[in-house]
């Protein structure tokens, strides 16, 4: 076999679609430029009247109103956790657990107000710390950096703090450390990741928090609690936890107002909301609807709360408080002051030009910005500016003359307010029209680069398909379309790089990298023409659909047609956003459609009812029968396993009146004790009953016979790996209250079980790649036949087995010697297991790598699991059976119906594993199975979200090569015949055909062009699926829903590329790898047998110069190869088997 060639050229595939992803990707999701400038007091802002006058001390652009202000960030605040409604009886856990505000609202109205705080999506954590320091809105592709924080260059809030010689504080989230480094006059960080701890970094703030106030060292105090959102990811808003969660913050409110000054503010904010399962990081309203609270205890307001509070965006906070302690706004601020806390305590006139004044400022700071940025950037529409700038200037100057009026005393009371009313409405119509222009126009598009992207991944998927067909008409082909591309590329890559060395300019890697990926592929195209001038069409060595009849060309039209026309309606659905969001349902009718319709194509064909004629038919009556039957049944079982899936699903916001199945969350999250350990039975049960059918499996095949460490460790580890999850599942599903005095020896039996299961899984691995060999020989000599067991036909029952074994081997060892001195020339190999050596490699990876994936998950998504491998078995016996039935000719072909079906499951049990393409459904509590504390790094976290994250597409595309093994593993008789008594031998013969898996060696060169036609083919429908993705994002960049849905489609549906393409190199590896570990035991067996046996004259005196086997006989029970070796003089091409050196 060719193994190497083989991977260097699937490699070479997944390198040109990483390089087409990369270049889109490098156009489609750019930040917007962050500008370096900062504002300063001596910023030339200063509106009437105080341009003319000095402003008071500590004071910078407006007079400070306060001296002091502690910031109090409740993560996840959403605003019905705030509000309090006296009239509900019987609230919620999540409900008027706040009263402190309430009672501060109703008892001074002029000193204290609630907000609805409208977050900008994305709503994760860091974009919106981003919002609240800077004014400004994060981009999309900001959100991938949320746990791998960096500083913030732009000039925010906490710098003009510092810069103005103010003291801030932080105690919380460490996020803010990463963000911020060395702002802070004294800080007190806790680890944020850890969303199961719901009270570390509470519990640190609180020791901190009241000595920190009363020291009075400090001028910003900002603390950030995240129990509430840990306790949303761990429980969901709706548990009593969340109860004691908000009634922890409402006593530590009530407790920190008794210790604020007069010249103190106090803001209780939330960053963001939380969905009814507690996630976020959309834009749903429950995602972007939080709470601000406003205090202080001197009057804030000149009026009472109005009866519904006012929603504001989450930058009007920056403004706000910049003037309010007397700083400059930050530079890049696009949010609007909340100008009725600039009232003051005068009549309505003065606290409107008071107002009016704040007003004057913020449009002059976000009108300098946004003629700085467009003369930066130029991606803000020239005509809206304009007309942004024509407000501005009106307003300004409409607000001197109106100051010239007053100083006149030129206006009279009500018509003063009225031109006052109507001057703050015109502030307020440009700060918001300057704000939503900057909204639409930051999403920042490169259509060369994403016109590149899209060029790249259309060309490497045609160079897919093209290789594909290529492989089915030439054995070799890869090696030498390998070799040109690769030259062309590098000679593209010397080229750029001198080119860089030349102009001294930093070489973009990326595009480096795209040219050098179009350079290859434009290689591959040139030589497969030189090569092949004259084939237009990719016919192969089909014959010309002139030569056959009409219904021959409807059959091999539609066989194609089908798988083809199923891809092409999901690609097309791509397209369409009510499609993306109802993907969970598409994909399961799409693969139930794919393989009804393959039914109906064995219909039409006539393979589904029962043969008429003679009986020298492809199977005999009863037999035919029987298969036909069985695919009916297993396609029927796999439309059971299709609907069961559904209730899996994970819910989007697009569909209210969708409810989130109750398998996602923990176990822990059951107030039902008995439902709890009910659940936790079945989930055990079934996970033990998946080591029961994969032992049986590899039992029935032989595999489980021998004493090497691998099949040692499928015997015991299996079990000990089972028993540690059970463990660390009942564990975790405890409740915390209830473990008492055990609470310490339980945070040990967390990280030690899941490692537990880390290790025993990587040695079962290691063993796996040292030694996949799961087969058992044993040596025997006969002289006339093979050893005769003591019972008639195959053995029953275990028992058998135990009782004729040790008979079989004791007649070995009493006719050994006596042959020997015989001289006899004939001797057999009884191999258990050879037959299925290659599917049983890739059930043991499969299987291990499944009990790491289910640990990932919560306890009842393991049904998911199990349902997955069910599935996934059911389509392997409909591809066999499908195939048996339809007379295929070609064994080393897989069909594309096969691999269209089976990444349709792959994208099934994505959603039905608990998942959706946003991020507010990403599983992040994975980072933390395992671990108690924070993580030292971000690799780490971000491999375990991944692979919780694209579960099944790893599972799916380790496990793509049984499409290829599978039926070789369920092989029939091709020429079984109704046989009589009188013909034993005939029947022997037909027996003996059923060699397996090792029919793939005796073509080495078509089992290594099967392995790539089958990667090529899986790259093709990934490519294509991705391909789609990708244009509907670039087509619809503008659309409405782009970032809500088909810009997270298109990085979930890009990663999953990724993690499916390395496994699928994985995969087909661990397949060579089987393959190399049995060509070295064929040579060991060769050997061995030619150091026993001397070269001795046959009967027909002529001298064994080479050893072969003949033939192949597996029994049904216990599969084995009878390897008989003869002196009888043979074809090299024999030996070639054996080493597995080419094909005969």
């Amino acid at each position: 076999m060719q193994r190497w060639p083989v991977l260097l050229f699937l490699a070479w595939v997944c390198l040109l679609f990483f390089a087409g992803i990369g270049l889109f990707m490098s156009g489609f999701l750019l930040t917007r430029i962050e500008l370096a400038s900062s504002s300063s007091c001596s910023d030339p802002l200063l509106p009437p009247p105080w341009e003319r006058q000095s402003l008071p001390p500590g004071s910078c652009w407006a007079p400070q109103r306060f001296s002091k202000a502690v910031l109090v960030i409740i993560d996840a605040l959403r605003f019905e956790f705030a509000r309090f409604n006296p009239a509900k009886a019987s609230p919620l856990p999540y409900e008027n657990k706040l009263s402190f505000l309430h009672h501060l609202t109703t008892s001074q109205p002029r000193h204290a107000r609630l907000y609805r705080f409208r977050a900008d999506p994305p709503t994760a954590t860091m974009q919106r710390i981003k919002g609240l320091t800077t004014g400004s809105l994060p981009t999309f592709i900001d959100v991938g950096s949320n746990f791998a924080t960096y500083a913030i260059q732009e000039d925010n809030l906490l710098a003009q703090l510092v810069q103005n010689g103010r003291r801030v504080v932080f105690m919380g989230d460490d996020t803010w450390e990463g963000l911020f480094p060395e702002k802070f006059f004294r800080s007190y960080f806790f680890p944020s990741f850890n969303v199961k701890d719901l009270h570390t970094v509470d519990d640190g703030i609180l020791q901190h928090l009241y000595p920190t106030v009363d020291s009075g060292e400090w001028d910003m105090l900002i603390a950030h609690f995240l129990g509430v959102d840990h306790c949303g990811h761990k429980h969901g808003p709706d548990h009593p936890e969340m109860a004691k969660k908000l009634t922890q913050m409402n006593e530590m409110l009530r407790s920190l107002v008794d210790h604020l000054g007069n010249d103190t503010l106090l803001l209780v904010a939330g960053d963001h909301g939380m969905t009814e399962t507690g996630d976020h990081g959309g834009e749903s309203e429950k995602e972007v609807n939080a709470a601000l609270f406003v205090y202080s205890r001197t009057p804030l307001f000149a009026t009472g709360p109005p009866e519904e509070p006012e929603a504001i965006p989450q930058v009007n906070l920056v403004p706000t408080v910049a003037l309010l302690l007397g700083v400059p706004i930050p530079y890049s601020n696009i949010g609007e002051v909340m100008a009725e806390l600039f009232s003051g305590d005068g009549d309505t006139a003065s606290a409107a030009l008071q107002q009016l004044s704040v007003y004057h400022i913020n449009a002059k700071q976000v009108d300098r910005f946004l003629q700085s940025y467009s003369l930066v950037a130029q991606d803000l529409p020239a005509e809206q500016l304009q007309h942004l700038q024509e407000l501005f200037s009106s307003a300004v100057e409409e607000h001197t003359q109106l100051l010239d009026q007053v100083q006149g005393a030129a206006l009279v009371p009500p018509e003063l307010e009225s031109k006052l009313g109507s001057l703050i409405s015109r502030f307020q119509l440009y700060l918001r029209e300057a704000r939503a222009v900057c909204t639409q126009s930051w999403a920042r598009f490169n259509s060369l680069r994403m016109v590149g992207g899209c060029t790249l991944i259309a060309a490497s998927c045609l160079l897919c398909y093209m290789a594909a067909e290529l492989a089915a008409s030439s054995d070799s082909f890869y090696r030498s379309c390998l070799l040109y591309p690769l030259l062309w590329g590098l000679v593209v890559a010397v080229l750029l790089g001198l080119a860089h060395v030349f102009t001294q300019e930093g070489p973009d890697l990326l595009l480096v990298s795209s040219c050098t990926a179009a350079a290859s592929q434009l290689g591959f195209f040139w030589h497969w023409w030189g090569r092949h001038p004259k084939r237009g069409l990719l016919v192969g060595s089909q014959p010309p659909l002139a030569n056959i009849g009409l219904r021959q060309r409807l059959r091999a039209w539609l066989g194609l047609a089908f798988p083809m026309g199923i891809l092409l309606f999901r690609c097309g659905a791509m397209f369409s956003d009510s499609f993306v969001v109802a993907e969970a349902r598409v994909a399961p009718f799409l693969l139930a459609s794919l393989v009804m319709l393959l039914v109906g194509k064995l219909h039409w064909d006539g393979r589904l009812t029962v043969p008429e004629g003679p009986k020298q038919q492809v199977l005999g009556f009863s037999s035919y029968r029987r298969e036909m039957w069985y695919l009916l049944c297993l396609v029927a079982m796999l439309l059971v396993c299709v609907r069961l899936s559904g209730f899996f699903h994970q819910c989007r916001e697009e569909i209210p009146q969708c409810r989130p199945s109750l398998f996602l969350s923990p176990l822990a999250s059951l107030k039902n004790t008995r439902a709890k350990n009910l659940f936790y039975l079945l989930c055990v049960a079934l996970l033990a009953g998946l080591v029961y059918a994969v032992r049986s499996w590899l039992r029935h095949y032989g595999n489980l016979n021998s004493s090497d460490p691998l099949v040692l460790f499928v015997r015991w580890g299996f079990p000990l790996v089972v028993l540690c999850i059970a463990c660390y599942w009942a564990v975790v599903s405890s409740a915390d209250d209830s473990l008492g005095k055990l609470q310490e020896l339980v945070q040990v039996a967390v990280v030690a079980f899941p490692w537990a299961v880390y290790g025993l899984a990587s040695v079962g691995l290691l063993l796996l790649l040292c030694n996949p060999m799961t087969v058992f020989a044993k040596d025997t000599w006969e002289s006339a036949g093979s050893i005769v067991t003591p019972y008639l036909g195959v053995p029953s029952s275990e028992v058998d087995f135990l009782h004729v074994i040790p008979q079989i081997y004791k007649r070995i060892q009493e006719s050994q010697k006596s042959r020997l001195e015989q001289g006899s020339c004939r001797a057999t190999i009884a191999a258990y297991g050879l037959g299925s050596v290659y599917s049983a490699a890739l059930v043991i990876a499969l299987t291990l790598l499944g009990f790491l994936l289910m640990l990932l998950h919560s306890e009842r998504l393991s049904l998911a699991f199990l349902l997955l491998f069910l599935e996934a078995f059911v389509l392997l016996h409909i591809h066999t059976r499908a195939r048996g039935l339809a007379g295929d000719a070609e064994p080393f072909s897989v069909p594309w119906y096969a691999v269209i079906s089976w990444l349709l499951a792959a994208s099934q049990f994505f959603y039905s594993t608990g998942h959706q393409p946003i991020f507010p459904a990403i599983h992040w509590n994975a980072a933390f199975v395992g671990f108690h504390l924070d993580h030292s790094t971000n690799l780490l976290p971000a491999v375990l979200v991944g692979a919780n994250t694209f579960a099944s597409h790893i599972l799916f595309a380790v496990g793509c090569p049984l499409l290829l093994l599978w039926p070789f593993v369920c092989e029939m008789p091709r020429l079984q015949k109704k046989k009589s008594k009188k013909e034993p031998r005939e029947e022997l013969q037909e027996v003996e055909e059923h060699m397996m898996e090792m029919r793939l060696r005796e073509s080495p060169e078509k089992f290594s062009t099967a392995l790539l036609q089958l990667g090529l083919k899986y790259l093709f429908v990934l490519g294509a699926q991705l391909l789609a993705c990708v244009c509907a994002a670039m087509i619809l960049r503008r659309h409405l829903m782009v970032w809500k849905v088909f810009a997270p489609k298109f990085l979930f549906e890009s990663l999953g590329f990724v993690v499916s393409s390395i496994c699928l190199l994985l995969g087909i590896s661990l397949v060579m790898r089987v393959d190399c570990a049995v060509s070295t035991w064929f040579s060991q067996l060769q050997l061995r047998r030619t150091l026993l046996q001397e070269p001795k004259k046959c009967s027909s005196g002529e001298t064994p110069a080479r050893a072969g086997y003949l033939a192949a006989a597996f029994l049904t029970a216990v599969p084995t190869v009878q390897l008989q070796w003869s002196a009888r003089c043979h074809r090299a091409c024999a030996e070639t088997v054996i080493h597995g050196k080419g094909a005969c």
